[in-house]
């Protein structure tokens, strides 16, 4: 299963996204914004393509997508939440209904776990 992430609007505190599966929208995305020095916590990954695997977080408690060797980051999840301090590098998913947030997060992130979790494919996310 190919993901595809495709930054749309950038600005000094948040970048918001489109997420598509296997070229099919499935929701907007939330993440830091993007720097050209890491800053901890508040930047966005590097544009690449990462494997996406599924496992145990033991932030989150459960199981959950994490991208697999994104350069300078360590455990980044795709997960819910609705502003760009709920996000820490990761990448969140929902509707983008107001300015800089996510509405509908936790239900669009089970949505999209449950894809994720059933397919036998291997999953990959390209970040542009």
């Amino acid at each position: 299963m190919k993901l595809e992430l495709k930054r749309i609007f950038k600005c000094p505190y948040y970048t918001i996204g489109k997420l598509y599966l296997d070229g099919i929208y499935f929701s907007d995305t939330l993440e830091d914004c993007t720097r050209e020095i890491k800053i901890a916590n508040e930047t966005a990954i590097n544009t690449g393509t990462y494997q996406v695997i599924i496992n145990h977080s033991n932030r989150f408690k459960r199981l959950m997508p994490l991208l697999v060797n994104v350069p300078k980051f360590e455990g980044v999840r795709i997960h819910s939440g609705n502003t760009a301090a709920n996000t820490s590098g990761c990448i969140l998913v929902g509707r983008n209904t107001s300015t800089g947030k996510l509405t509908e997060s936790l239900v669009t992130f089970e949505k999209l776990f449950k894809i994720l979790s059933e397919t036998k494919e291997n999953i990959t996310i390209k970040v542009g």
